[in-house]
């Protein structure tokens, strides 16, 4: 017997299979039939010139689209292709949803995307630090743009006192990549001419075709060229662009991009002022406990009259004392001075009996003195007589001599010597060379 399935069930089936057999994809078409729900859903229809199907965009992703959907739009939907159960109805559920004719941009952006990104233009590690205190900033946008308002108010709030210069260029419209690029790149070469340590580039809300010149390639190298940080804060939060992820920081709104780059000098005012606080308070308690301490001081604080009066009698009190100290230091030196002049007395020596000793005594040395010299030079003679008999000069004067060759040798024995050696004749007085001519 045949399965015999309920209409519930059949358009489960049917559901399921759609979903199954349709992955995610584009579909392009004009909006008609557009309904707005107080839930905030919209529903309408896609149609071309043959045939037409029934949309849902729920509200989470109708809020994402920049722009508001009208009938007669073409668009291009990123769709679920499904099928509304209780009605057995087949529609789209739109997932994303742009205008007709940006296809082809966002092949051109997801390329040149993928190219940069193999280059490393978007690394983390390249990206630097914005500077806590910078001292003035830059900022390229237009002069007439609702965003340099924006960031020029919140700049005033937050960090009133910092600096910015205009680098002005057109934010939409043919050409301005090349002039938003060209300004990125003034700003560059002059940041240390114009004191700029940071520079934001930024532009208002807008739909995809006005923002577009932040997706060209020569925006975004000019950004990761830029010498000082780099801050973008382009359209809106759901919006990113080349030049975003080519900056050192992404903003999601021109006005959180000044928000950002004052962040330092924002959270040093409150931190001033929370410490001009705790000083306040510290001062306070410090005067309070000066004041409870001069209190205690006051009370301790005697009179100069009664002051002085006490201090005269201690001051004569200590004379007294002092004048009695010294008394009886004088008496006690005049006792001890005494013992020592008596003891000196009676430890004298007697001069006149020594004076008689010591003349004796002189006396006596002399005479010794004498008799020894007299003894000792009677000595002396004799035995210079008995050297001199023993002396070598005493030899010569009796007509010897002394013999010594050439070297000084004195020479004993004839066999010493040959003929036609020259010798040295030493006599008592003077002396004379010979030459030798026999030997015997």
């Amino acid at each position: 017997m045949a399965e015999v399935l309920t209409v519930s069930a059949l358009n489960r089936r049917a559901r399921e299979m759609l979903q199954q057999s349709f992955p995610l994809l584009w579909v392009s078409g004009e909006v008609s039939n557009l309904t707005r729900a107080t839930s905030g859903h919209i529903y309408f229809s896609l149609k071309d010139e043959t045939a037409q199907v029934r949309c849902v965009m729920f509200r989470n992703r109708a809020q994402s689209v920049p722009w508001r959907l009208e009938n007669g739009q073409q668009v291009e939907a990123q769709v679920l292709v499904t099928l509304f159960e209780p009605r057995g109805e087949f529609q789209l559920t739109i997932e994303g949803l742009r205008r007709a004719g940006l296809g082809a941009r966002y092949e051109a952006y997801a390329r040149l995307r993928e190219k940069l990104e193999c280059e490393g233009l978007f690394a983390a590690e390249r990206k630097r630090e914005l500077p806590r205190f910078p001292s003035r900033i830059g900022i390229v946008t237009s002069p007439q743009a609702a965003a340099l308002r924006d960031v020029l108010t919140t700049l005033r709030r937050r960090a009133g006192h910092l600096p910015v210069i205009l680098y002005p260029t057109p934010v939409q419209g043919e050409g301005s990549g090349e002039k938003i690029a060209a300004a990125i790149t003034l700003a560059g070469q002059r940041a240390k001419l114009d004191s700029i340590e940071a520079l934001i580039v930024v532009r208002g809300g807008g739909s995809i075709e006005d923002l577009w010149a932040f997706n060209e390639e020569v925006v975004a190298r000019a950004i990761a060229a830029c010498p000082i940080p780099v801050v973008c804060g382009i359209g809106h939060e759901t919006d990113t662009t080349m030049a975003d992820l080519a900056s050192d920081r992404r903003a999601a709104t021109p006005t959180a991009a000044a928000e950002l780059i004052s962040a330092g000098w924002f959270a040093a005012t409150h931190e001033l002022a929370s410490l001009a606080d705790n000083l306040r308070h510290g001062l306070r308690s410090l005067l309070e406990a000066r004041m409870q301490r001069l209190d205690l001081l006051a009370h301790r604080l005697i009179h100069p009259g009664a002051r002085l009066g006490r201090d005269r009698q201690t001051v004569a009190h200590l004379a007294t004392r002092l004048i009695a100290a010294l008394a009886r230091r004088f008496r006690h030196d005049a006792v001890v001075l005494e013992r020592i002049r008596l003891r000196f007395y009676h430890a004298r020596p007697l001069i006149q009996p020594m004076q008689g000793r010591l003349a004796l005594a002189e006396q006596k040395l002399s005479a010794a003195a004498h008799s020894s010299l007299a003894e000792r030079r009677g000595r002396l003679d004799t035995l210079a007589a008995a050297l001199s008999q023993l002396s070598p000069q005493a030899t010569l004067e009796r007509g010897y001599s002394i013999v010594r060759d050439r070297n000084g040798k004195v020479l004993r024995d004839s066999s010493e010597i040959a003929a036609g050696d020259t010798l040295e004749l030493l006599f008592a007085a003077g002396w004379a060379h010979a030459e030798v001519r026999k030997t015997g």
